[in-house]
């Protein structure tokens, strides 16, 4: 791989009342971008309180003491910029990108909905949203093919108490149990210029950066000390092998085990791992389930990574005629192969190339899921400091196939959860055998 270093250059500060903020130059593009990730997603809740973080990413947007309802956006709109968020187990984000001109509106309108949207939290809004994310949560989750599969997973993954044991966009009965007051105390909880962290990038000047948030934001109260949730490490102490049945054509089986936490030393390396077994059509389960066995129509693998846990899934969905069994036996033949001899070296250097021009591509944008701000939000939250660009990508450049053998012997041959989805009434489709590489 090349020896390029990657550098993004910044400045950082933090108000009195806790707001840190990371300020990037970037004047290739007449452009700006506020990122602003609080810290707080739904591995944040408790159960029989789910969803709080996913509802509160949509209350956002519904006006403030001073932004009435509908003007966050016909401003920005008006001005030129977009904007957009979302909800993860362990952090809320949003951003707004446009001209460099709307970089003080935009600063506007996210202090104003960080210090004065709880006057304007009133029942009707909380209902309102409450029924749209209801109706989110119908449309990604009850009425989607296999959308029930991932919170199904959780639950048998995890034991009840666990903050990652529930999706992120919470429960039905949960989301209509939640009050007004429940709702305003998550605000003043978890809402506050201490538990967020500001990334303003693009065509930018630093000491003005400073004095327009300074201007913007000084006023806004600090809120509570936090502590965040944590989670001792658990493990399956037996395989978990359950079928569901969901309005479905074709079957489709996920296996899924605990790994590793983001950052963590064998993170890269299971995302390697998983590239090698899924990443792609050359890839080995791909190319024997889909191209040569022709047993199935798909096949994806990833680590995830998170604040409290990591997990490694494969899912691959089955050809008309055929049943997860018989996919099964693959997947667990390819695991064994690669924790008994690994992968070749041509293997491993394919997926390092797929990262790093993944990798540089995204640093091309200033803005945007995933863009340069969005990383440095991301660094700073996962590992201290927004200055991690090169150290990530040289742990994908570190590994070995002895690293990539060494991993699937660690963690994939360990218990995991087989869950098989089903059509109605056709169990026997389902993973029956004991799934054991």
């Amino acid at each position: 791989m090349s020896a390029q270093t990657l550098r993004v250059p910044y400045e950082t500060f933090t108000l009195p009342n806790g707001l840190q903020v990371i300020v990037h130059e970037d004047h290739s593009v007449p452009i700006v971008t506020v990122n602003t990730w609080y810290h707080v997603g739904s591995g944040d809740e408790r159960r029989g309180r789910t969803g709080f973080a996913h509802l509160f990413e949509h209350i956002m947007f519904m006006g403030s003491q001073h932004v009435p309802t509908g003007d966050f956006d016909r401003l920005l709109e008006a001005a030129g910029g977009d904007n957009n968020g979302s909800t993860s187990e362990d952090r809320t984000n949003y951003f707004e990108d446009g001209p460099v001109t709307a970089l003080p509106l935009m600063l506007y309108l996210d202090s104003d909905r960080m210090g004065f949207l709880l006057p304007e939290i009133t029942p009707e809004k909380v209902d309102l949203q409450r029924g749209v994310v209801q109706n989110e949560r119908r449309q990604s989750y009850e009425n989607r093919p296999y959308g029930l599969a991932e919170e199904n997973i959780l639950r048998l993954m995890y034991p009840a108490s666990h903050p990652y044991s529930w999706p992120v966009i919470g429960s039905m009965a949960d989301l209509s149990a939640a009050t007004l007051d429940d709702v305003r105390n998550f605000f003043t909880t978890y809402y506050t210029p201490n538990n967020a962290t500001m990334v303003i990038g693009g065509a930018v000047n630093a000491r003005e950066v400073r004095r327009l948030v300074e201007q913007y934001f000084g006023d806004v109260a600090r809120g509570p000390a936090l502590t965040r949730s944590e989670a001792p490490a658990f493990r399956l102490e037996l395989n978990v092998v359950q079928a569901l049945e969901d309005r479905v054509q074709l079957p489709r089986v996920y296996d899924t085990w605990h790994t590793v936490k983001a950052f963590a030393d064998d993170d890269a390396t299971l995302d390697v791992l998983a590239s090698v077994l899924a990443g792609g059509r050359s890839s080995r389960l791909y190319r024997r389930l889909v191209y040569e066995l022709q047993i199935a129509t798909q096949v994806t693998a990833f680590q995830d990574g998170g604040r409290l846990d990591g997990k490694f899934e494969i899912f691959a969905t089955a050809r008309p005629g055929h049943d997860l069994n018989e996919i099964q036996r693959v997947i667990d033949e390819e695991i064994r192969g690669l924790a008994e001899t690994g992968p070749t070296a041509r293997e491993v250097q394919r997926v390092q190339n797929q990262t790093e021009a993944q990798f540089l591509s995204g640093m091309e944008r200033v803005g945007s899921f995933g863009g340069k701000a969005d990383r440095l939000n991301y660094y700073n939250y996962f590992v201290g400091t927004p200055d991690y660009f090169q150290q990530d990508l040289d742990r994908y450049r570190r590994v070995t196939g002895a690293d990539v053998q060494r991993a699937a012997r660690q963690y994939l041959l360990q218990n995991r959860v087989v869950l098989s989805v089903v059509p109605q009434g056709r169990q026997n489709l389902a993973v029956t055998e004991g799934a054991t590489p």
